[in-house]
């Protein structure tokens, strides 16, 4: 399988998520300002939306959609743990982290890397921030994960979304839950491996 991927992106999160896994990927590293892919290509013959991640499969087949992508991973290895079974609660539980993710955190984060944004607006939208990470930090309490002692693919792609705080001057400290969480996931050997492997990092005792 091919992981369409740009470093520290969104796309990092199935990176972190496949590693964990144990699920060999080759990666294929996009320009998501030109839509090309290196070392020549056009992405928007991969995917047709023009963002990062899409993930192609053996047989050809193209998913897109970060949360659509990390759940297909974790469900080929379904000994990893990195999401609950089809079927029960506790996945409907991880899909409503992951919708919230994608649509309060995501979402909001992406407006504020465009250099041409309005003061207003960008001060409205790190406040909108705050106030959904508050409810992050809430769910964090007395918890080494989003859902508890396990990590999962929700964990990943949150890690990934809140490492973009720094990049658009966001300053998340007020929050000691969601710090120590970060710190906690960037420990992990498998985050490591794949900091190392999209460049973000030098080597893996430096992430």
């Amino acid at each position: 399988m091919k992981l369409y991927f740009s470093p520290a992106a969104c796309s990092l999160a199935p990176h972190i998520v496949a590693n964990e896994a144990g699920i060999p990927l080759e990666l294929v590293k996009v320009d998501t300002k030109t839509k090309t892919i290196e070392p020549e290509g056009d992405f928007w013959a991969v995917n047709p939306k023009g963002y990062v991640p899409a993930l192609e499969l053996d047989d050809g087949q193209v998913l897109t959609e970060g949360p659509a992508i990390v759940q297909y991973l974790a469900d080929l290895k379904p000994g990893a743990g990195l999401a609950p079974a089809n079927g029960t609660f506790a996945r409907v539980r991880l899909q409503e982290a992951l919708n919230y993710l994608t649509s309060e955190i995501h979402k909001t984060f992406s407006p504020l890397f465009n250099p041409a944004l309005l003061p207003e607006v960008r001060d409205e939208r790190l406040a909108y921030l705050k106030r959904r990470y508050a409810l992050i930090e809430r769910q964090l309490e007395g918890k080494q994960f989003l859902s508890g002692d396990h990590f999962t693919v929700a964990d990943a792609y949150l890690f990934v979304l809140t490492n973009w705080a720094r990049g658009v001057r966001l300053d998340l400290s007020e929050f000691p839950n969601l710090m120590a969480f970060q710190k906690r996931v960037a420990a992990r050997p498998a985050v490591r491996q794949a900091l190392v492997r999209e460049g973000l990092v030098k080597d893996a005792k430096a992430a």
